[in-house]
């Protein structure tokens, strides 16, 4: 139990030395960096930036760059930033699947494979679909034929064969067929909605995935999202106000057309009327899509080659490709939109053909709107409208005062631990505070090479931590004084007293890691915090108090050989 072999001092050595390195940066402000710390108050977007390139250029400049140089990550309520609350529409989401279900409608009724067309034409208003059927082509089981292939398209909810049916499907009048989702499926598809919309939000605010963006859901159809550090609650609404719906379609070019359209303002059927975002002109676009979001395998901000201006730059997966370059086979000359939310973002010319399914949308953009396009569109569509409940900006200010309050709290904890534990165990107890010491340093390097976050709970939790990682080393104090009585030498008491404390510290540590893991699982927020940095300082702890500790008082024993031992 005292035996440490050189192979255990290097690794124990190394785990120190790398959590050491690994909370370094974390000792070194702003201002030390030469970096003007932001105001108080919450700072605008340029302020932000100019921030941020500073401190990058201070950092690049001062740090070596072969060593670790990320900080901890501050939550909203130590760094400021944005809060939103967010409610989806479940009107869209109702309308959207209607729509999904016309589709399907045209399909089945086309006679594609599955017998003679049925004419129609179908319609969603509000939380209703009604398909009418064409009177001059009726007989009497067109009806009935249409019922029946419509049915088919009635799966149940939760896939279950038996279970409740999606939608509501009757007969209204000799003509018309009235659809409407039932309330199992209006829920269902809410709920959905919900879980799409987590993951789009995270990518359109995070598409790298190197901040700390963690949006969480609330109730059945409301999204709670916190993006520390950032001072625009604008940008962001306009980020997840867009619905990312992109395709591309052709355009016709015909002025005669054009004019006609414009004049009476109704488009030839299979047609739209739409203006170019940046040149204003309006244009006559297909309503087929050649290809659409969904076939964007990428997409990033870039710049163009001829101006070098900022640009978004996409490339398409597989199918994209092949749709697209058979459509630049096949219409050398003409023109095709790419269309965002029905505003043309581009409109080129088809040269020659594009076999290799990179697209460049170019315009007058800044480098933040390009960004911002490029996540919209990698991100891809939105499954609902998202109506904003709720907004806040919290400024870094009363998180400055949380950190100050939170160290001077650390740091006078440590200081009534030290005294404690020298004071009743001696020599010992010094040995115990030196470890506790190193427990912090490897809670702080943990958290900033794991990249967690640190919020107003997570302080509470390493507070916490303090008290209890000295908790294990009075355990096993405890038994070599018990050791010690019996008349045992100072190394037999030592060794006896660790063997024996080992199982109660495991048995007491593991049920509060459960614990901990718990919180992680099923709490959100400040919740998570606290339980990250308790499971990280219950590692550390255990680590320290039962191996660096013991490590220590063995290296003395060794060196020392005391005749008696004072605890």
């Amino acid at each position: 139990m005292l035996q440490f072999p050189a192979w255990k001092v290097i690794l124990i050595s190394a785990t120190l030395l790398i959590g050491t390195l690994m909370a370094l940066p974390n000792l070194f402000s702003d201002s030390f960096l030469g970096v003007e710390p932001l105001r108080p108050d919450a700072p605008t977007a340029q302020q932000l930036a100019d921030y941020n390139e500073a401190k990058a250029a201070a950092d690049a400049s001062w740090w070596p760059g072969f060593l670790p140089s990320s900080k901890v990550n501050l939550g909203l309520d130590l760094r400021g930033g944005v809060y939103l609350l967010m409610e989806i529409d479940r009107d869209d989401v109702i309308s959207n699947r209607l729509n999904i279900m016309l589709s399907d409608i045209n399909d089945v009724l086309s006679g594609r494979g599955v017998g003679e067309r049925i004419y129609g034409v179908g319609e969603v208003n509000d939380d209703e679909l009604v398909f009418t059927l064409n009177r001059n082509r009726m007989d009497e089981t067109t009806m009935e034929k249409a019922m029946d292939r419509i049915h088919e398209l009635n799966t149940p909810v939760d896939g279950v064969y038996g279970g409740a049916r999606t939608y509501e499907i009757s007969q209204r009048g000799e003509h018309q067929i009235v659809i409407h989702l039932t309330e199992a499926a209006k829920s269902a598809f809410v709920k959905n909605a919900q879980t799409d919309t987590l993951t789009t939000v995270r990518m359109r605010i995070d598409p790298d995935g190197v901040r700390d963006i963690n949006p969480v859901p609330q109730g059945d159809n409301r999204v709670i999202l916190e993006v520390p550090g950032e001072p625009d609650p604008s940008r962001i609404k306009g980020l997840l106000s867009q619905a990312g719906n992109l395709t591309f379609s052709m355009v016709d070019d015909t002025p005669s057309t054009i004019r006609d359209t414009i004049a009476t303002g109704r488009a030839p059927v299979g047609w739209r009327l739409l203006q170019d975002a940046e040149t204003g002109e309006q244009m006559l676009v297909s309503n087929i899509a050649v290809v659409n979001g969904e076939d964007v395998a990428s997409a990033n901000q870039g710049f163009n080659s001829e101006d070098n201006t900022p640009a978004v730059m996409f490339r398409l997966n597989g199918v994209g490709q092949k749709r697209f370059s058979e459509v630049t086979q096949h219409n050398y000359g003409k023109r095709f939109a790419i269309v965002l939310d029905e505003r043309v973002m581009s409109a080129p010319r088809i040269n020659e053909p594009i076999y290799g399914g990179d697209v460049q949308i170019t315009g007058r953009f800044t480098m933040q709107e390009a960004i911002d396009l490029a996540a919209i569109i990698s991100a891809g569509e939105l499954p609902a409208k998202l109506n904003f409940e709720d907004e806040r900006t919290v400024g870094p200010g009363l998180g400055a005062d949380s950190i100050r309050a939170g160290t001077r709290a650390s740091v006078i904890g440590l200081m009534l631990v030290a005294v404690f534990m020298i004071a009743t165990y001696g020599r010992l107890g010094f040995f115990a505070v030196l470890s506790l010491v190193a427990n912090i340093v490897l809670i702080l390097g943990a958290l900033s090479g794991l990249g967690a976050t640190l919020t107003l709970p997570g302080i509470a939790g390493i507070i916490l931590t303090i008290g209890m990682a000295v908790d294990a080393n009075v355990l096993v104090f405890e038994r070599i004084r018990e050791e010690k009585k019996a008349g045992r030498s100072p190394i037999t008491s030592v060794q006896a007293g660790y063997e024996r404390a080992l199982s109660t510290i495991l048995d007491a540590n593991i049920t509060t890691f459960i614990a901990a893991a718990v919180l992680y699982m099923l709490g959100s927020g400040p919740v998570k915090g606290f339980a990250v940095t308790l499971a990280i300082g219950i590692v550390t702890s255990v680590f320290t108090a039962f191996v660096v500790t013991r490590w220590i008082t063995a290296t003395w024993l060794r060196l020392a050989r005391p005749k008696t031992l004072a605890i």
